[in-house]
């Protein structure tokens, strides 16, 4: 998963909104969302070559979202594989204690991350780099994860992109029309708009990927209302060709 947008209390009605796009090679086999943990009961997809997934949510009203990092070097096929963290994550009673249980792994396991944890009333990224795993809270409002630095001014796709979402956020602020919402990230999330970035490939700095074997695979929008209660639409392939249908929830 490449773009990540969450909105941390700061939409009415609902302490935790997310759009995200995953991003990878088209050959990797993965289900969508379907049951991976029965306590607490854990919903994600599921990647079919290592086991893991890369976005899940628990009904205990919590969420992780993994993003491999961007890094000089290859990955090291020998180390742990990724994708248990947002099911380590989700295991524990919520996401302070989770986001600890993180930090306390030993980095070097594991090849560069950014894994989202949070819940209604804590959000954090951990991030695992040059200097370990190293915690970012996120505060109230809306921050946007990639596979750089959480709200990386640096990154065009999230300078970009930080715009619209915010203007989502606040038209549905103004309306509470959660299906407007749920149109304007559906939007968003399949732009195709190139964005000048000297680090990637031209079709890489889109939030919608199509570069040949590599691209958008998925999309997701989940919200958790005031209730604990989620809601989930899952596009199984690019947001741009494939519709958002309602997905399994825990």
């Amino acid at each position: 998963m490449c773009t990540l947008a969450i909105y941390v209390r700061t939409l009415p009605g609902f302490p935790l909104v997310i759009a995200a796009n995953r991003d990878e090679f088209l050959d990797r086999e993965a289900t969508g969302p379907e049951l991976l943990a029965s306590a607490p009961r854990i919903v994600g997809g599921r990647d079919l070559r290592a086991g893991g997934t890369w976005l899940a949510i628990s009904d205990r009203g919590a969420v992780a979202g993994l993003l491999n990092r961007r890094t000089e070097a290859l990955p090291i096929a020998s180390k742990r594989s990724r994708g248990e963290l947002p099911l380590l994550a989700l295991a524990a009673d919520s996401a302070a204690v989770a986001a600890r249980t993180i930090q306390a792994l030993e980095g070097d396991a594991y090849n560069a991350f950014n894994l989202l944890i949070a819940d209604r009333t804590d959000a954090w990224v951990a991030q695992n780099h040059d200097d370990g795993v190293r915690l970012t809270e996120l505060g109230r409002g809306l921050h946007l994860v990639s596979n750089l630095d959480v709200n990386d001014p640096t990154c065009p796709k999230i300078a970009r992109s930080h715009v619209r979402f915010a203007a989502a956020g606040d038209a549905f602020t103004r309306t509470r029309d959660e299906a407007e919402l749920r149109a304007a990230l559906q939007a968003i999330v399949a732009d195709h708009t190139l964005t000048l970035d000297p680090r990637l490939p031209d079709a890489l700095g889109a939030i919608c990927v199509h570069a040949g074997r590599f691209g958008t695979r998925c999309s997701s929008l989940l919200f958790l209302d005031d209730g604990g209660r989620w809601g989930h639409w899952f596009a199984a392939g690019a947001p741009c060709t494939h519709a958002f249908e309602p997905a399994f929830v825990p």
